[in-house]
Formats: C-alpha cells, structure tokens, sequence
C-alpha cells in the first residue's frame, strides 16, 4: 500500500512539474488578455525565455541568472508584439503568430551562432527540487507539492497574487475596465496604452519563466522548437480556466497529467508506436477544449486596436 501511495505520489509530482510550465504562461496571458491584448505570439514568448534562460545559465554557470535571462527574453519578443498591437494598430492574430515563425528561426539561427553545428547539444544542470521545512513532511502531499524546484514555487505565489489582484483590488478593477470598455476606462482617467504596455510586460515575463521552466526545469538542454506547441497549450488552458489563475493551473494540471501518463506508459513498455505518445497531451487539450464552448470568458475589446481619438 505504500509503495502504491509513493508511486501515485511520484507520478501527481511528474504531473505539476509538466503543467508549471503552462501554468505561469496562461497567467501571463490571462493578465494580457485582460487589458485586451490578444496573443497568438505566446509560443514565441515560451521559446524566447527557454532560449535566453539556456544560454544565460550556460554562459554565467548561475541557474539564478539563468532564470532572470529567461524573463528578460520572453520579455523581449512580448514588448515587439506590444509595440505592434498597441503603436502601429496591426492585427494581433497575424502579429502574434508572425512572432512565433519570426522566434523560431531567431533562436535557431543564435543557438547555431553560439554552438555551430555539432554532434551533441550542449547541456546544464537542472534545477534541483527544495524541500520546504515541515510542509515538505506532510505525506503524499508534502511530496507532490512541496518538494519542487523554485519556480513551482514561484508559480504558487504568482497564483495567489495574481487571484488577489484580479478580483480584489482597484488596479485589477482597472485592468478589467481596459479590457472590457477602454473608451470608458480612458473617460474616468485610465491610461489605457500604459495598462496595455504593462500587461504586456507581465505577460513576456511569466511567458519567459514558462519557456525557461523547459529548459532549466526539465531538460537541461535547448533545441531547435525545444516548446513545441505548448504555448498554443497554454492558451488552451487560459480558454479553458475562463481567465482565472487557480482554474488555469487546475486546466494545466489535467494536460500535465496526460504527459506524465505518457512518459509513464513509455516507461512500462506499453507497445504503441511513438507518435501516439507524442499526441496524447494534444488531444487532451483539444478535448478540454471542447468543455469551453459556450464558455467564454473573453474580455469584450480583446484584439481590437484602442483609437483614443476615434469614438
């Protein structure tokens, strides 16, 4: 029985270390999407902070620093897309996806500068899972939540600050306003393009964590499209979590389950050809998906170009 209870215990573990990820992502949208930035490009954003995060902790030999590089490049690629669904008024579905084709050959292109063509991709150290005192000896629940690495941590509290911010206080109210009416928000004294601006800013920085939580987190490596849809996934679970931090993580956490349910089933041996391993997660959030329709939750001015002289 307990050895059971260790191996449901490991496998629920496996399961929040893959929907972290996804997690601080969807928050980074869920707050951009707020203020009515629509972001197609967060794939992009994944994959500009697993590469920044990867070749910052490489070069400096700091996963610390690794981290805030990670940050920094999901910021990078997210204040372009700002710049060009707030300044130039393009339509943010082409600019998003434009962003994610525009990262990937970027990051492919700077990977191959660093390195050059070799047999063997360079590789880092992972971060190591810490133990938070007491909490961490709680059974079952002390191993699945509270021996993770820091930023599963990171994402507990941005969940908690972010639902906080959200729904109880008066700057969340504004960025609501924003999202919803910007006409009406630019009346009663909001900046709108600085609300826009900053979520974009959070957005690249929580989009730049999930894209380093690939690379420092799990694999230790970058590769060509190391994110490999999960940004697309992300927001899935955004859709799905109607914009509400603690039912986004509880989204990702059904699609995490689906990969470790697949990494579990490759290591039992269990005879399936390959590519149907690779598809599970995908279908899964296709089929939560589907639980959506008629959902939705998207602020009324998403996407939509904010004119302020135009009425």
């Amino acid at each position: 029985m307990t050895d059971t209870l260790s191996l449901i215990a490991s496998f629920a573990s496996s399961a929040l270390r893959q929907a972290a990820p996804l997690s601080l992502a969807g928050l980074g949208v869920a707050y951009a999407e707020k203020a009515g930035i629509l972001n197609i490009g967060e794939e992009g954003i994944m994959l500009g902070g697993a590469f920044a995060g990867f070749i910052t902790a490489y070069f400096t030999g700091s996963l610390a620093l690794g981290i805030l590089g990670g940050a920094a490049g999901g910021i990078v690629i997210s204040m372009i897309h700002a710049f060009l669904s707030i300044k130039a008024k393009a339509n943010q579905t082409i600019s998003g996806l434009a962003l994610n084709f525009f990262t990937l050959g970027l990051t492919s292109f700077l990977f191959l500068l660093a390195f050059g063509q070799g047999s063997s991709l360079p590789s880092i150290a992972n971060l190591k899972p810490v133990a938070i005192p007491i909490l961490s000896s709680i059974p079952f629940i002390g191993e699945v939540l509270f021996r993770q690495n820091v930023l599963v941590y990171v994402l507990y509290i941005a969940i908690a600050a972010f639902s906080v911010f959200f729904y109880r206080t008066e700057w969340g109210i504004s960025l609501t306003a924003v999202g919803e009416n910007p006409q009406a928000a630019d009346s009663a004294g909001i900046n709108v393009y600085r609300t826009r601006y900053l979520a974009c800013l959070v957005n690249g920085i929580f989009g730049g964590l999930g894209g380093c939580f690939i690379t420092l987190g799990q694999l230790g490596y970058f590769q060509e499209d190391i994110v490999s849809g999960k940004g697309y996934i992300a927001l899935v679970a955004v859709i799905l979590g109607r914009h509400n931090p603690i039912l986004i993580f509880l989204s990702a956490a059904m699609i995490g389950l689906a990969e470790s349910l697949q990494f579990s089933m490759q290591a039992m041996g269990v005879q399936l050809p390959s590519q149907a391993f690779s598809m599970l997660p995908y279908v899964v959030a296709v089929i939560v998906l589907l639980f959506s329709i008629g959902r939705s939750t998207t602020p009324a001015a998403v996407g939509i170009p904010y004119e302020r002289d135009k009425r």
